[in-house]
């Protein structure tokens, strides 16, 4: 019973902090209609949960293009320039170390270098090397924590929806018996009629 309530109670996350309802009570329209809608959330979910894990890797890419192409040896290095989105065009990496008038013979590729950061929103800002690193590293955290919190909520309507099929399931066996019974006033008049011809 407490089963049913809390499967209903999941299904119905959306609305407010009220006690569940017991699903072994509904009919099984509701009951299907119910599973539809939570696998329908479970569904959303995933593919939410899939984009905020492409978003990660992209950001580790981000750090990875910073430590290897900046921080690292660059200058000459080749790399594809992206035109589009499916268009790219081959490239060199211009050399990090400035050869400005105010650079310091030891300064380092990192403290010297700059870079442009995409915070989201079409917006660059401008960073170090260094600093690039933290907020793409600031960025994985915080996605780490989203995808925790998704992995919660989809554990919890998984095993929702699997209490309300495990109800569906008992409802249909229990009212096969009576729609047959229910059809038996349009079968029998057949069957009397068999038998009263063999009589």
């Amino acid at each position: 019973m407490s089963q049913s309530g809390q499967g209903a109670g999941g299904g119905g996350s959306g609305g407010g902090g009220g006690g569940g309802v017991d699903i072994s009570t509904l009919s099984v329209q509701q009951i299907s209609a119910l599973q539809a809608r939570l696998s329908q959330e479970l569904e959303h979910l995933s593919t939410s949960y899939q984009r905020l894990r492409a978003a990660q890797a992209r950001f580790r890419d981000c750090i990875k293009s910073i430590q290897d192409g900046v921080e690292g040896k660059s200058g000459g290095t080749p790399l594809l320039i992206p035109l589009t989105t499916s268009l790219y065009i081959p490239g060199t990496l211009a050399p990090t170390s400035s050869t400005g008038a105010g650079a310091s013979s030891g300064s380092s590729p990192s403290s010297s270098a700059s870079l442009l950061v995409d915070v989201g929103t079409g917006f660059f800002v401008e960073k170090t090397p260094r600093d690039g690193i933290k907020f793409y590293e600031r960025k994985i955290d915080e996605l780490a924590k989203n995808l925790a919190d998704i992995e919660k909520v989809v554990t919890g309507k998984s095993e929702n929806l699997r209490i309300i099929e495990d109800v569906l399931r008992r409802k249909m066996v229990e009212e096969q018996p009576r729609q047959f019974g229910a059809g038996g006033g349009s079968t029998n008049p057949v069957a009397a009629a068999a038998a009263a011809g063999g009589g």
